[in-house]
């Protein structure tokens, strides 16, 4: 957006560089030379028609004519000629125009730069950049705007800090159209304090800065930031376009705030905006992830056209909880309207994997190796890995691994590890896990099931080895939390929560809960407590589980009826999962928890999972 919307002012800037231009003279006369004004306006007529209409084929016609008539356009003409061929996708005949100018102005190195830019050819706008530069050539904010978009990869950092040197030195920080550039590439850097620093010194804010901003926050996962950011710029009297809107229900995605997201939703309505498929795709992703997949394919069966990615988002929502027949069912009507991707097919499997369906999702994997094995990657096995993995089938899991025409990846080996902690393989999981510890020695997730595998089985001494290997090297597992939205406010628990301020009224309430649904048949999986303690010591330890304090929290806090939306950020204990659907029968409470991997929407003692996650 940012390099397009610089392209139109080059565009404008190379018009207003023939205001005030002194036509060629004769070295002997010092008078124009005969026809030159005229040659010039006829052909900068002919190049402007062919800018306006893309005619490459007519635009080298034109420049052919001047050629073969030994007339050397000025630095405007030729710099016109370099903006018509960026324009027809023609860069190597741009280069050659600009590398054979006697003389360059800004505009012509800013609109090369700025053709590289727009075609992914970034080292070369860098190079030329740099060459700019060097003779001496100073840059404007176009210039400085355009280039910013071509800093990425490994030293993407640095060049973006290097260009910002540049533009301070030159007072262009806090220029609009360089100010934005900046912000937009620290927050895709994932330098968000740098990039709200910029936001905060632009003298105006517009809503391609603001949408940048806020789009930046959302990306690196700080969704209440880009929610209250949002707020703040909008009550100031923000313009808000769809790219504003994808952004902001992308932050509500990660937040899973339902009773927002329908906000956000009523807003969109009211403004009326043009249809915009990535906005209606980004609804669909966010109702499901807010759990109401009844709203997500209301707003896919009202869409007037739909992508191959408007089909994803509903398939991978249908597959997060665990509805394997609607993902079947959908996928054969999406294969009667568009072709299906890469992303299609792992939704499909995904759902199969969820969902329980195991021949199902063979057979289709089965198909799929025959007909679009070109769109098979590693993540595509991991699924049917992990579908063998679910329904207990490890040896062929493990057979699969090794004959599959890709190296194994860490998550490959990592879902077939925690199929073998559900299954309580012990032979399998300790060569998955040497396979894991090879490859991935930091990651203490993968100790941590190992150490599980043991625990299940009754194998303490094995269990302490892997915790001391542990701590030989500094590992620690990201520690659990889970979170409760209520009246807009955004409650966390952690494991053992000791600073809660209704603490004491949360493990009042949980001992009271625990004495009601053991009544009703509830029983303590104690194989999820790690250390070697008696019972009664395993059955405090599981009271503290993150999940169970905000399913509490939220019981205490809502009236009968009420729908109860917890998240967390690790996959859910069985115990827990045990008690959320006591609980759910117990009070008739629907409840409906968004873990790492997938959602459970538990009533009446049942969940949508099938016991199968």
């Amino acid at each position: 957006m940012l390099v397009a919307r610089g392209l139109r002012r080059l565009e404008v800037a190379a018009r207003r560089a023939l205001h005030g231009f002194v036509f060629p003279r004769s070295a002997a006369s010092g008078m124009a030379l005969p026809g030159t004004a005229a040659r010039f306006h006829d052909y900068d007529a002919a190049v402007t028609s062919c800018i306006e209409r893309r005619a490459l084929r007519e635009g080298r016609q034109v420049h052919a004519r001047m050629i073969k008539a030994r007339y050397r356009p000025p630095v405007y003409l030729a710099t016109r000629l370099v903006i018509m061929y960026i324009g027809c996708d023609a860069l190597e005949d741009a280069r050659n125009v600009l590398d054979g100018m006697p003389e360059r102005s800004v505009v012509s190195w800013t609109a090369m730069i700025s053709g590289y830019s727009q075609t992914r050819r970034r080292v070369e706008a860098l190079e030329l950049f740099i060459q700019m530069l060097r003779t001496g050539c100073k840059p404007n904010e176009f210039t400085l705007a355009t280039v910013l978009t071509s800093c990425c990869g490994p030293e993407g950092i640095h060049q973006v800090k290097q260009v910002h040197s540049l533009a301070v030195k030159t007072n262009f920080e806090s220029h609009m159209f360089v100010g934005s550039s900046l912000l937009d590439m620290y927050a895709k850097s994932e330098n968000i304090q740098e990039a709200h620093r910029v936001f905060d010194m632009l003298p105006e804010r517009d809503v391609v800065s603001c949408t940048a901003i806020i789009y930046g926050y959302a990306r690196q996962g700080l969704d209440q930031e880009a929610l209250d950011l949002f707020r703040k710029l909008y009550s100031e009297g923000m313009q808000c376009n769809y790219v504003t809107f994808t952004a902001l229900v992308t932050a509500l995605s990660g937040l899973a705030s339902l009773d927002c997201g329908k906000q956000v939703h009523g807003l969109i309505l009211r403004k009326e905006l043009p249809f915009f498929v990535v906005l209606q795709n980004s609804l669909i992703d966010m109702y499901s992830k807010c759990g109401k997949l009844l709203y997500s394919r209301r707003v896919f069966d009202n869409m007037p056209e739909k992508s191959v990615i408007s089909w994803n988002a509903m398939l991978m929502g249908y597959a997060r909880h665990g509805l394997g027949n609607e993902v079947i069912r959908l996928f054969k009507d999406l294969r009667e309207e568009v072709k299906p991707d890469s992303v299609t097919l792992l939704a499909v499997l995904s759902g199969c994997s969820h969902g329980g369906l195991v021949d199902e999702g063979l057979d289709i994997f089965d198909i799929i190796l025959k007909e679009q094995s070109a769109f098979l990657n590693p993540g595509h096995y991991g699924c049917v890995i992990d579908l063998l993995g679910r329904s207990g089938r490890l040896e062929k899991a493990l057979n699969l691994i090794e004959n599959m025409p890709f190296l194994p990846t860490p998550a490959i080996w990592g879902s077939l590890l925690g199929a073998c902690r559900v299954h309580a393989n012990v032979h399998v999981g300790e060569l998955v896990a040497q396979k894991l510890l090879d490859m991935e020695p930091e990651n203490a997730g993968n100790y941590v099931i190992l150490s599980n595998i043991y625990a299940a089985a009754g194998m303490w001494k094995d269990v302490f080895k892997v915790r001391k290997l542990m701590l030989e090297k500094t590992l620690s597992k990201e520690p659990a939390q889970s979170w409760i939205i209520l009246d807009k406010v955004i409650h966390t628990f952690h494991s053992s929560e000791r600073f809660h301020p209704s603490k004491k009224d949360i493990d009042a309430k949980i001992k009271e809960i625990y004495v009601d649904i053991k009544a009703s048949g509830f029983v303590p999986d104690l194989s999820c407590v790690l250390h070697d303690v008696d019972e009664e010591q395993k059955e405090r330890m599981l009271l503290g589980h993150s999940e169970k304090l905000a399913i509490t929290f939220g019981l205490m806090n809502t009236p009968p009826g009420f729908i109860i939306r917890v998240i967390k950020n690790l996959r859910i204990c069985v115990d827990c999962h045990n008690f959320a659907k006591f609980v759910s029968k117990v009070y008739r409470r629907e409840i409906s928890l968004r873990d790492k991997n997938r959602f459970h929407l538990l009533r009446d003692g049942g969940c949508t999972c099938g016991h199968y996650w």
